[in-house]
């Protein structure tokens, strides 16, 4: 990314809109929660750190999601709470992400998180593997181009009735928090390329395995 590019997003985060990205999941409550969105440099443009999380965790099984997790007494700030998840999970050192700025809490029903989104520049990134590996199955970097390319994007469809932005990106789905954060941040950013909304599908039984008991 350029740092013209990068200037723009952090005054962007900066700004009021970002409020209004989350304002229709805004936390009044959950517990504390981080991720991270680090943005890696990469010659053919940026990318996105996404993991897939274990097929047999009690909540978000098998999903595609950031690094990130639950805000420890340790933790200082989100920030701090986001960095620690990010090198915990995938082994990405704090002191290799530049912070561009936050959003606002959001909430997540799923898992009663109030989810502080922390949004980084990763200038020297390098392949990534599972730490966590009772968490983490895999760790996916993704060209924000393939995001943003109208031909992978959708409105995802759940049984129980909810609906949303989705990304289909090769094998991946992505759904649910993971994708109304990247729909609301190529928002604020201005990166939205327009794209059908009425083109819809199921979440695979894949990415929805849901709560294990």
């Amino acid at each position: 990314m350029t740092p013209a590019e990068l200037e723009r997003l952090r005054t962007a985060l900066a700004g009021p809109d970002a409020a209004a990205r989350v304002a229709g999941r805004a936390a009044t409550s959950g517990r504390p929660a981080a991720v991270l969105i680090a943005l890696a440099d990469h010659p053919e443009g940026a990318r996105i750190v996404l993991v897939e999380k274990d097929a047999r965790l009690r909540t978000h099984a098998g999903q595609v999601a950031f690094p990130g997790g639950a805000i420890e007494a340790s933790d200082a700030s989100p920030v701090a709470g986001a960095l620690r998840e990010a090198d915990e999970e995938v082994g990405l050192p704090p002191g290799e992400v530049r912070v561009l700025g936050v959003l606002p809490p959001a909430f997540v029903r799923a898992s009663d998180f109030a989810v502080t989104a922390v949004v980084g520049h990763w200038p020297t990134p390098r392949p990534l593997v599972p730490v966590d590996v009772g968490e983490i199955a895999a760790v996916h970097s993704v060209a924000v181009d393939v995001l943003l390319d109208p031909a992978n994007r959708l409105t995802w469809t759940h049984p129980a009735g909810f609906r949303g932005p989705g990304f289909v990106v090769g094998d991946l789905f992505v759904w649910g928090f993971t994708a109304y954060l990247l729909d609301g941040l190529f928002d604020l950013a201005g990166w939205t390329v327009p794209w059908d909304v009425g083109r819809t599908s199921d979440v695979p039984e894949r990415f929805r395995i849901g709560r294990r008991r």
